[in-house]
């Protein structure tokens, strides 16, 4: 299973702003996940996340659409939230086609349900905001690499962690290393006992910065400089809002596109908006 797909296993490919993820909604144990994941990326290169889902419509008087989706590893994917929540939309049956729509997703890595808010754009893709997880903790993490030490801003999340390297770090050159920051983010995870690791390489800005993630994934032992990552944004507006103490509300200009971030570290309250379309489905 994984090797030879069709016919055994369906899925659907979307973009959420670039980061190209396939939602497998074949039942598949979580054992053999991982597998199921590689087969399809080997199928798909431009695939860089696999999750699972199962989607459903809440019963009761609010008939709210409901899914759960786990990762290939088992962390959580902010974009990938993102992308089953469209998914529970496109595969309602209700008949009502809805301008708006709310969707609850339990999601790997993250303890309590995530809300997904979702507006039906003309060209059939979907604005989406997504209520993030509180950050468990924003600290400096003291690293190594290649005789370097620097602290680091270091976002832990569930499912995921994030470090967020600016241009005045001594580690901001790994960048234009590739090998070698795919040496320090494995490097790191373990280091920090992290479910995953991403970097978040972060321009010199106001409200609007370049961004470039860098992810690792143990759990698929999966290494990505993903095209956007919106765990990744969150984590960036949650810490320059940590060491600001205001309100952060910045847009994230990445490989795939532009994601935006609104935080407010009075209320712990994290908020990221993107996009999500439909590619295709492999049935």
């Amino acid at each position: 299973m994984g090797e030879t797909l069709d016919g055994e296993v369906s899925y659907s490919i979307l973009d959420p702003t670039g980061n190209i993820t396939a939602l497998v909604e074949s039942p598949v144990e979580v054992s053999a996940q991982p597998a199921v994941a590689a087969g399809i990326m080997r199928h798909h290169p431009e695939v860089e996340q696999v999750g699972f889902v199962r989607l459903r419509r809440a019963a009761g008087v609010s008939n709210r659409l409901q899914g759960e989706l786990r990762m290939a590893g088992g962390e959580f994917c902010g974009n990938a939230t993102m992308c089953a929540a469209a998914l529970s939309v496109l595969r309602s049956r209700s008949g009502e086609r809805r301008v708006q729509e709310s969707v609850s997703m339990r999601v790997s890595g993250a303890e309590e349900p995530v809300e997904v808010l979702l507006k039906r754009e003309a060209d059939g893709s979907f604005s989406a905001g997504v209520h993030m997880p509180e950050a468990l903790g924003v600290e400096l993490a003291d690293l190594a690499f290649e005789g370097l030490r620097a602290p680091l801003p270091l976002v832990r999340m569930e499912g995921i962690s994030h470090l967020v390297i600016e241009p005045r770090s001594p580690f901001f050159c790994l960048r234009e290393r590739p090998e070698a920051a795919e040496q320090a983010v494995r490097q790191w995870c373990h280091a920090l006992s992290a479910d995953g690791l991403g970097l978040m390489f972060l321009e010199e800005g106001s409200a609007v910065r370049c961004m470039t993630p860098l992810v690792f994934v143990p759990g698929v032992d999966t290494v990505f400089w993903e095209s956007s990552c919106a765990s990744g944004s969150s984590a960036v507006g949650m810490c320059l809002a940590s060491r600001k103490g205001v309100p952060v509300d910045l847009s994230l200009v990445e490989p795939g596109g532009k994601l935006h971030v609104k935080c407010d570290p009075t209320c712990a309250e994290t908020w990221l908006f993107g996009s999500v379309r439909l590619l295709e489905e492999c049935r």
